[in-house]
């Protein structure tokens, strides 16, 4: 290969500026270094896996930007000329280093990838994320999962403090300092034990008699009182009156099959109790109780590995949104998101 211009004078080769313009990148290094042990351009380009006017083209550009002839070429082969040899001693360094660098990246990879912490409010947690989590295992039999359940607002409070990798919401706004994307949309419904006086009555509760009537319901911070409330206020009305307030979706069924009283809770749980009839559900007049089902995650910081495939897996395996055997006909909920 012909010489190149020795002069300092080029843009390419002045000093200053980004080292990525006056630094060969590492293809062509790696081309550099098989010319040196193979002593033929051909076979050099073989091993890298280009063509050879590929890597002829690649060798004449190292030395434009380096300013200096690398490799001389003749019927018997190519070899280094001497600045050719040490500018290949330099190259096997940077190589050297690059592969320390890459090992590095690949082992806090695997560190990331031998774990996956999940923060999810009570309804997804308990009735969506199992099956999520069962696939996800089928693909990543070696990661390790463990699952954080809280309401809406303690997810936040979990990734924000970099104790979990992914968290799913239910509410009806996304906290402060997360990004987020729709999975899925959910409805809640008022529900009841047969025996409660709004199991028997043929007309629908109004939002004003529901405003009115202490209820079972899930704590403040929860998304199920976020949606009720915000219906409630969305008519004039005051927040839901409390009757009890528990911290699990499991307790506010229990007290409500007990006859205590009404309770606000999502469709997802309740459709085994509404088939063998320990609950019936209670139309209202007027409202469907709507939210999304949310990922999160920490602003800028875009899930990856496992975090990355749950993500995908929820988007595959939407929940199914069939109405509960024993529950009133109502308008089915809008499409997964």
């Amino acid at each position: 290969m012909g010489s190149a211009s020795r002069g300092g004078g080029s843009e390419d080769s002045a000093p200053g500026g980004s080292l990525a313009h006056r630094v060969p990148d590492l293809g062509a290094l790696e081309l550099l270094l098989a010319v040196a042990r193979l002593g033929s351009l051909g076979a050099a380009a073989r091993e890298v896996g280009i063509t050879q006017p590929a890597a002829s083209s690649r060798v004449r550009s190292m030395e434009r930007q380096l300013g200096v002839a690398l490799v001389d070429r003749s019927p018997r082969g190519s070899r280094l000329t001497d600045a050719g040899a040490l500018v290949t001693d330099w190259a096997r360094r940077v190589v050297e280093a690059a592969e320390a660098f890459d090992a590095g990246a690949q082992a806090l990879r695997d560190r990331r990838d031998s774990r996956l912490r999940v923060a999810a409010s009570m309804t997804i947690a308990e009735y969506l994320l199992p099956g999520w989590l069962l696939a996800l295992r089928a693909e990543r039999p070696d990661t390790a999962v463990s699952l954080l359940a809280g309401n809406s607002a303690a997810v936040a409070e979990r990734l924000l403090a970099d104790e979990a990798d992914l968290g799913f919401v239910e509410g009806l706004t996304v906290p402060a300092g997360l990004d987020s994307a729709v999975i899925a949309h959910d409805r809640l419904i008022v529900v009841a034990a047969p025996g409660h006086a709004w199991a028997k009555r043929r007309r629908p509760v109004g939002m004003a008699e529901l405003a009115a009537t202490p209820l079972i319901l899930r704590e403040t911070g929860s998304g199920t009182r976020q949606v009720l409330d915000a219906a409630l206020g969305g008519a004039g009305l005051g927040p839901a009156r409390p009757l009890i307030e528990l911290s699990s979706t499991t307790a506010v069924k229990a007290a409500a099959e007990s006859g205590a009283g009404p309770a606000v809770l999502s469709e997802l749980a309740v459709g085994e109790e509404l088939g063998v009839r320990r609950l019936v559900s209670v139309p209202l007049d007027g409202v469907v109780l709507r939210r999304e089902l949310r990922a999160v995650w920490p602003t800028g910081q875009r899930p990856a590995g496992p975090a990355r495939e749950l993500l995908s897996l929820t988007r595959v395996r939407p929940p199914a949104h069939r109405a509960p055997r024993g529950a009133s006909p109502t308008r089915p909920p809008g499409p997964a998101g």
